[in-house]
This record gives structure tokens, C-alpha cells and sequence, in this order.
């Protein structure tokens, strides 16, 4: 990746977390040094930049490989624990960028497009472990792959991490450890 490419990602990832998303390419120009016609070379839309900067950050985390090896854990009880753990780990990372393009996704198209992408992709992890659970019969009776994945994904939200960490003041490592309860004890039996 050019440095060019990663200096207009950077300003882009700063000015998300530091002022949400209403910003223009000449902003994200200005704040990366490089001219507007540098940063439309590289991303012909604001769309394409915020999702150029959602990937670069899960890229730059490696968050796709530690998930991988979560869902591959040989229990599929312990794999929803591990994959629920590297997920709440990185919300906790993302949080100001995630929280900014959660505020704006029902006013602006371009981040309501970064939003779902990644969300989609949180969601086929969580219907991977809950769909384990049900071939192993460990699934909670009553619940499907698809109920099971979408309770797990809302439990575990941004705004919910948002909520216990920033609003009631609770430790990174407490709200991981309570929520990774909560959700194995609401879509596992047994």
C-alpha cells in the first residue's frame, strides 16, 4: 500500500473518531497533507474511503485471522467464547470510529455502507459458532442459528460496550468477561 494511501486513511481514521463523519474530502486532504485530486486518486467516494478505512483497521488488527482461530477451536461452546472475546477486544479498540459511523449511518449513505459491511461480516461469524452449536446439540432449545447469531450480535454491540465501559465506568476487561458469560449462558445449553 502506498504511503500516500495510508496517510489519507490515517487523516480519515482521526477525523471519524475526533469530529464523527460530517467531513469533507478536502477535510481528510487538508489533515493527511496531500492535495483533494491525491485523495479522489485513491478514493473515488467518500464511501469507498470510510470502507477503505473500516477494513484497514480490522487489516491492521488482524482481527479476521484471531476470529478464524476462535470459530476453529475443536469445543464449539469454547469457540463462541473465543470468538466472542476477540470481538469485544477490538470493539473496545474501534469504539470511537464505530461509535461515529453508528451515529451517522441513518443520515449518510456512506457510512451507513461501511457500517453494514463489517456488521454483515460480525454477523456470518456469529451464525458460524451458532450454527456449531446447534450440529452439536449444544444450541438453547427454542432458538435457531439465525435468532441465536442475531441476540449474540446486538449483546454485544457497540452501544452495549459503549454503555458499560464509557457510561457506567465499568473495566475493558470486566464488560468482556460479563458479556462472554452472558451470551454463552443465553444461547447455550447445558
Amino acid at each position: 500500500m502506498s504511503s500516500t494511501r495510508l496517510r489519507i486513511l490515517g487523516a480519515a481514521q482521526r477525523l471519524i473518531a475526533g469530529r464523527g463523519t460530517g467531513f469533507t474530502m478536502a477535510d481528510v486532504a487538508r489533515e493527511s497533507g496531500v492535495s483533494r485530486q491525491a485523495v479522489y486518486l485513491h478514493f473515488a467516494s467518500r464511501a469507498s474511503l470510510f470502507m477503505a478505512v473500516v477494513r484497514h483497521m480490522d487489516d491492521t488488527d488482524g482481527i479476521r485471522p484471531r476470529c478464524e482461530r476462535a470459530l476453529a477451536a475443536p469445543d464449539p461452546v469454547e469457540a463462541l467464547r473465543a470468538f466472542l472475546r476477540a470481538w469485544l477486544r477490538y470493539a473496545d479498540r474501534i469504539r470511537p470510529v464505530a461509535s461515529a459511523l453508528l451515529a451517522s449511518r441513518h443520515d449518510d449513505s456512506d457510512t451507513a455502507a461501511a457500517w453494514e459491511d463489517r456488521m454483515d461480516e460480525l454477523r456470518t461469524g456469529f451464525l458460524a459458532a451458532t450454527r456449531r452449536l446447534r450440529a452439536s446439540g449444544l444450541l438453547r432449545p427454542g432458538l435457531d442459528p439465525e435468532t441465536a447469531a442475531d441476540l449474540a450480535w446486538a449483546m454485544t454491540s457497540v452501544p452495549v460496550w459503549e454503555q458499560l465501559t464509557v457510561d457506567r465506568g465499568m473495566s475493558a476487561r470486566d464488560a468482556e468477561h460479563h458479556l462472554t458469560d452472558a451470551v454463552t449462558a443465553a444461547l447455550a445449553s447445558g
